[in-house]
């Protein structure tokens, strides 16, 4: 019983943290000395840049990736001869 006391305080807690946070958001957004329109062209920014942050990880990873698969390959490919060579080496 008492464990379930404990995750329903913590419920409560993290409710109030998220209500608070949201609330101060709100606030905040009134009470800034910028326009809207300004608030929503930095926010549209935000969003460009990040999204633009993100393409350049992705085409990392990609490339990154890539590298890795031709890494393999080689490796898979140098074993796979080593191996016909001991089973067969009259043959290869």
């Amino acid at each position: 019983m008492q464990n379930h006391d404990e995750r329903s305080g913590l419920l409560y807690l993290l409710a109030g943290i998220g209500l608070g946070a949201l609330i101060g958001a709100v606030i905040a957004l009134l009470f800034a000395p910028k326009s809207g329109e300004e608030i929503r062209s930095d926010l549209s920014q935000r969003v460009h840049d990040l999204s633009e942050k993100v393409r350049e990880l992705a085409t990392q990873v990609y490339e990154r990736g890539g590298e890795t698969v031709r890494t393999v390959r080689e490796r898979i490919a140098r074993k796979a001869h080593e191996v016909g060579e001991e089973i067969a080496p009259d043959e290869a």
